[in-house]
Parts: C-alpha cells; sequence; structure tokens
C-alpha cells in the first residue's frame, strides 16, 4: 500500500513540474507586461502577454490562415486570459462596468472590434466561457503607418477619460474608458 502510495505521489509531483514547466517554456515566448493608468479620473491595470507578429498574418480571413481571424474570439495576448483591473466604477464605451477584475478578451473586424469583459478570471487564455460575459462593446480601429511586430497595450488621454489602445500588426483597437 505504501509503496503505490508513493508512485501516485512521485508522478503527481512529476505532472506539477511538467505543467509549470511547460507554463514557464511558453512564456518565454511571449513575456509577461502591466499597462497602467491613472488620467482624467479613470485608473486602470491590465496584465497581458506580448505575443509577436514572427512574420504571420496576424489579422484577416481564416481561409487565408490568419492567426486571428475576423469575427473569433481572441484572449487578447498570449498566455494566461488577459486580466483588467478597475479600483473605481468606470464607463466602456458609454456603459457602466463596476470595479473589480475582469478577463478581457476580443473579437477583432475589418472595421471595428468586439470588446469582452468576462467574469470568469485566472483561467488559460483559450478558456472561454461566454455565459460568464459582463459587457460586450462595439469599438473602432485605426490603421498604423507602420507595422507593430509585438503586441502592445498602452493608453491615450482623450477627453474625460483614455483611450485603451489594442496594438498589433497595422490594427489598433480604441476602446473608451471614461469616470463614471
Amino acid at each position: 500500500m505504501k509503496r503505490i502510495l508513493l508512485i501516485v505521489f512521485a508522478l503527481i509531483i512529476a505532472a506539477s513540474i511538467g505543467t509549470w514547466g511547460l507554463r514557464k517554456y511558453t512564456k518565454s515566448f511571449s513575456p509577461e507586461a502591466v499597462a497602467e493608468t491613472a488620467q482624467n479620473g479613470v485608473k486602470i491595470k491590465v496584465t497581458y502577454g506580448k505575443p509577436s507578429k514572427k512574420g504571420r498574418l496576424i489579422f484577416g480571413r481564416e481561409q487565408d490562415k490568419a492567426l486571428l481571424p475576423y469575427g473569433k474570439v481572441w484572449r487578447t495576448g498570449a498566455n494566461e486570459a488577459t486580466l483588467i483591473e478597475f479600483p473605481e466604477d468606470v464607463t466602456l464605451a458609454g456603459k457602466p462596468v463596476k470595479a473589480g477584475t475582469y478577463s478581457l478578451f476580443s473579437v477583432p473586424g475589418q472595421s471595428n472590434w468586439n470588446i469582452i469583459l468576462n467574469s470568469e478570471t485566472g483561467q488559460w487564455g483559450t478558456e472561454y466561457n461566454d455565459g460568464k460575459n459582463v459587457l460586450k462593446v462595439e469599438v473602432p480601429i485605426r490603421i498604423r503607418p507602420s507595422v507593430q511586430e509585438i503586441f502592445n497595450i498602452y493608453f491615450e488621454e482623450i477627453p474625460n477619460g483614455v483611450n485603451m489602445v489594442l496594438s498589433w500588426d497595422q490594427t489598433e483597437a480604441l476602446v473608451p474608458f471614461t469616470h463614471l
């Protein structure tokens, strides 16, 4: 009996170490980053993975083998689901959002994106449960004059708030936040 328990325990430890090692290895390709702002009364913190273009077609049609096909849900980064934190209530594209931490997903499109706040946090980014969506809004995009090789999130001031800019390849999605 002791031998069986010892074997089971050793297998559990080996699986745990293997899982930890695999996650650490994949994170080396898409390092973790934090984007924060406290401008115009809006405080936001975003924790996300930064994938690279690496010569791939990023946004486009599924039949063109785009990494992120139009109309498909994306974790808005790499590795674990991107987290967005609000210490105070805000509005996102005019819709109220309660203070808290959410997973941030997006649906890229040719002329606009859908931004999704989801109440489930802590999951690997490919695990998306639309039943936990708190808010879904459409936001505009703009085309960059040059290619952004590494996915980046940054903030820019707008009247009464900030745009969270999701920038990758030649596309930038503009996600407007204002103080509630």
